[in-house]
């Protein structure tokens, strides 16, 4: 094969890498595109308050919260003292919000996977197909050179489509019979 051919079958490789990586990344940037305003701002939300610095805040809160209302805080008054009930009050809408926020965030991201997992599924069957087609030809190619390799079981195995139905029924029984 001349050096110009061996080139161009790897820039085709290449390219066809970097394809699926557009297509990857388009999947995901066509999903965060389609947000809704409540997801975009869950979105926001949730990676600012999933950071070091609102784990300090609360910390740095907290203790000045209850110095304050422990008397430990010369010249200001307790305001909610010990059980702190309006503190819990605050943290426990606090544990709602953030939950919901989270929640709506993961949501979102789940769809985003169970895209990408079809998508996965898709190109799965796809490459099952073309290399059953590839050990087909090379079973071909072997026969044509004088080897015999109708007695390889394996081989014969492997030429036969996979049947994609039969994996479903056995995948979708495992999954009724784990309820």
């Amino acid at each position: 094969m001349p050096n110009g051919q061996r080139v161009s079958a790897r820039d085709n490789a290449r390219d066809a890498v970097l394809s699926s990586r557009r297509l990857i990344h388009s999947l995901k940037a066509r999903a965060d595109e389609r947000r809704t305003t409540p997801e975009k701002i869950a979105d926001a939300l949730t990676s600012r308050f999933g950071s070091m610095g609102f784990l300090i805040f609360n910390v740095v809160w907290f203790t000045i919260w209850l110095a304050w209302n422990n008397g430990q805080i010369p010249g200001l008054q307790p305001f909610d003292p010990f059980p702190f009930q309006l503190l819990t009050m605050i943290v426990s809408l606090e544990a709602i919000f953030l939950s919901i926020i989270v929640l709506i965030s993961q949501n979102r991201g789940e769809r985003v996977a169970d895209l990408r997992q079809e998508m996965d599924l898709q190109l799965d069957i796809l490459a099952e197909d073309e290399l059953t087609k590839m050990m087909r030809m090379l079973a071909l190619l072997l026969e044509k050179q004088g080897l015999d390799v109708s007695n390889d079981t394996e081989l014969q195995e492997m030429l036969r489509p996979t049947n994609i139905e039969k994996i479903q029924t056995i995948l979708e029984e495992q999954i009724n019979v784990k309820k």
